[in-house]
């Protein structure tokens, strides 16, 4: 959520911003914009009506019979009229509160301006594709003839856009998230095991509400199915005053219902209703937010680099970016048998934006209780895939994937599958 304060100081530089990402994000601020005029002029008024109060009531004691009794029902009425007043401001604020929840974040002043993904920027590349003297198969089509992969069946027991992974594959999977959550505590981060519930307050602290109730599985008693790891690991410390950095990574199952993806990657493992991942999340001062943004991507890109697997690191531009991220950078992996590069992580600072919502806060500089420092300031949020593991399988699949139709896996993965150094038929 952005600081109202500091809308209502900036508003020709907060439409500016918004407009930066498209012209509705703009335009979610224009009710804010009429509340916060008469927010303002309500607490004008009320400041005024309680000063002519308070010089009526010290004229109160020089005055007798009619003339006092008089004065008395004028503070009778003004009293009534401020109380009115502050009836109605508590309503105009919860207004703009509800809607603050519907405007996305800033982008940060690097982020650079576009409307869609052909304007982001690619900031480097890591390790070489793959030369096949072969026609390279998608993961789908190489994963069934291998007997590994069951799209029909699952189809059956589910409906679209889910999978059963048999045999080494289903091993493989595991292999990989035991993988990433050693990479991720190899680099100072703290394991979390996550709820996969959550109420709608740990929604709201992330902002997937209400923004994107569409996007969300929900319970018949009100929980809802998390989408990311994200969410319940940011909430852990919802209503803190915390010491920070923290860092956390923590393992879940995601749901996502990809209402808004119609007839987009409909087949496959790339965008599926059930999937795994690795989340990387961490709470820093302002000071220190970009930098550690930075880290992040690097924290991210370690187990890509340990599998051998070719990618690149793409700075999203203003219109690409997700509703709550202020910056974020996308790591696209070489798949050669889609012949394209797939997102497999993103990694997104938030600010203070998230922070506000779930109420997160930090003493700066580790101020002590006599600093004028000590004030708690909101935290910065960050967080990123590391990794989305059914992309990961995806790639292992493809950039493993050999003429005879086996597959080779890469000699990192080989110690957690006992050694196993090839994906080969079902028997």
């Amino acid at each position: 959520m952005l600081d109202l304060r500091w809308v209502v100081a900036n508003l020709d530089e907060a439409k500016n911003r918004l407009g930066s990402r498209n012209d509705a994000a703009a335009s979610a601020l224009a009710p804010i914009e009429a509340l916060a005029k008469e927010r303002r002029e309500l607490i004008l008024a009320s400041e005024t009506q309680r000063a002519e109060q308070k010089k009526a009531s010290e004229q109160m004691r020089t005055l007798k019979g009619e003339e006092q009794a008089h004065l008395r029902a004028q503070l009778k009425v003004l009293s009534d009229e401020i109380k009115e007043k502050e009836v109605r401001l508590k309503d105009v604020e919860l207004q703009i509160e509800t809607a603050l929840l519907n405007v996305p974040n800033l982008p940060h002043a690097s982020v650079p301006l576009g409307h869609s993904e052909k304007e982001n920027q690619e900031v480097r590349q890591w390790g070489e594709k793959p030369v096949l003297d072969f026609k390279p198969l998608e993961h789908t089509e190489l994963g069934e003839k291998l007997g590994l992969l069951d799209f029909e069946r699952a189809g059956k027991v589910s409906g679209a856009r889910f999978a059963f992974l048999l045999g080494d594959l289903a091993r493989l999977e595991r292999a990989v998230v035991s993988f990433f959550c050693d990479s991720a505590r190899a680099r100072g981060y703290l394991e979390l095991a996550p709820p996969y519930m959550v109420n709608a307050d740990s929604m709201r602290g992330t902002g997937q509400l209400p923004k994107f109730e569409e996007d969300l599985f929900k319970t018949t008693n009100g929980y809802y199915l998390i989408p990311t790891a994200e969410v319940p690991v940011t909430n852990y410390h919802r209503d803190e005053i915390i010491e920070t950095p923290r860092r956390y990574y923590a393992f879940s199952p995601c749901f996502r219902s990809e209402a808004g993806s119609y007839g987009k990657d409909t087949k496959g493992l790339i965008r599926q209703h059930q999937f795994h991942k690795v989340e990387l999340v961490r709470f820093e001062d302002a000071e220190r937010s970009q930098a550690a943004l930075e880290e992040l991507v690097e924290d991210a890109q370690e187990p890509l680099k340990q599998l051998g697997l070719h990618h690149r690191v793409m700075l999203l531009c203003s219109g690409d970016m997700g509703f709550s991220a202020e910056k974020t950078y996308d790591l696209e992996v070489w798949l050669p048998g889609q012949n394209l590069y797939r997102e497999i992580s993103s990694c997104s600072a938030f600010g203070d934006y998230q922070a506000r919502r779930a109420q997160i806060r930090h003493r700066p500089g580790g101020a002590g209780a006599g600093s004028k420092d000590n004030k708690p300031r909101f935290v910065h949020t960050l967080n990123g895939s590391g990794l989305a593991v059914g992309r990961t399988v995806v790639a292992l699949l493809e950039n493993g994937q050999q003429a005879d139709g086996t597959v080779v896996l890469p000699p990192a993965i080989r110690p957690y599958l006992g050694g196993l150094s090839r994906l080969v038929p079902l028997a």
